[in-house]
């Protein structure tokens, strides 16, 4: 298949760097950490700062004090949010008292190391703090006590000074890890296509996912095996699929025209997920793509066969 780069511009911009602030990679999974996407219940999951957003209005769609979701963020100063930035929204069973410990409720990825260090623990002090869970078997959704003190003050220092000023923005493309042995035969979601826009950074820093430009009634496939996670109208990105695939995997497909699967559903590699859409403002048929892992972005080309 022809592959050609042409440059995206203008609105086109500005809707795929929409998508990089609503996903989450964690991915959509229907339960605590699934993902950064806005509307219903956003409790548990991990939602991305969109223009106009308060803490005090996160808080009171996921329904839990502003207190609690202000400690579940060390560093996110509440009058310095910056579009795009990541909020961690706890859910009812987590808690925060100011002295600790924590209660976490455990997401896809997690490890010991990486909820210490978002906390200003040690790895150590977790798994003293909880001797009845295995720091090498953690499952999705088992709640854990957290210890603090100690680098808490640093950390937080540290954080607000990197998330508090969009400007910097590390130009470094996210490392999501080393990739599963099943997402080595991938296929592209369409047949035909040119890619619009690589994956990368812009010209400010912005990651930016893929976008790729065809021909008139054509469908997007799904690039591999996996179960609908989410396929409904998303604000400014028309409608949009993500599919969930083994080894926490995720993909998706927005500015759909029209959905040809629902929610649940489980699919095959090459089976149609949605129709490509016409965008007036670039006078192209073009699909928003994305990958994930454990919901971190992937270059596609790393994946795609």
């Amino acid at each position: 298949m022809a592959e050609r780069a042409m440059g995206g511009k203008g609105s086109c911009a500005r809707i795929v760097s929409l998508l990089l602030f609503v996903l989450i990679l964690a991915g959509c999974a229907g339960g605590p950490g699934a993902g950064g996407y806005r509307g219903g219940n956003i409790a548990g999951n991990w939602v991305s700062i969109q223009r106009g957003d308060t803490l005090g209005q996160i808080a009171k769609q996921a329904g839990i004090p502003l207190l609690r979701l202000q400690r579940f963020n060390p560093g996110i100063d509440a009058r310095r949010l910056a579009i795009g930035q990541r909020i961690l929204v706890p859910t009812q069973r987590e808690r925060a008292p100011g002295s600790g410990p924590y209660r976490y409720q455990v997401r896809p990825g997690d490890t010991y190391s990486s909820i210490a260090k978002r906390f200003g623990s040690t790895a150590q002090r977790l798994q003293t703090a909880n001797p009845e869970f295995s720091a090498n078997a953690l499952d999705v959704g088992q709640l854990v006590k957290v210890p603090l003190g100690g680098s808490t003050s640093t950390t937080a220092s540290t954080t607000q000074s990197s998330s508090s000023k969009p400007a910097t923005r590390s130009r470094t493309l996210p490392d999501p890890g080393a990739l599963p042995g099943s997402a080595q035969t991938w296929h592209w979601p369409l047949k035909q296509y040119e890619i619009a826009r690589a994956y990368g950074t812009d010209a400010r820093g912005t990651l930016q996912p893929m976008l790729l430009s065809t021909s008139a009634d054509t469908q997007a496939l799904a690039v591999a095996d996996g179960t609908v996670r989410f396929a409904d109208s998303m604000r400014q990105l028309g409608r949009v699929v993500i599919i969930h695939h083994r080894d926490n995997m995720q993909s998706v497909y927005a500015l759909c025209e029209r959905l040809l699967v629902e929610d649940g559903d489980e699919v095959k590699q090459g089976t149609p997920v949605c129709d490509v859409g016409y965008r007036h403002d670039t006078g192209r048929y073009d699909l928003l793509f994305d990958i994930r892992h454990g919901g971190k972005p992937v270059d596609p080309k790393q994946v795609l066969r």
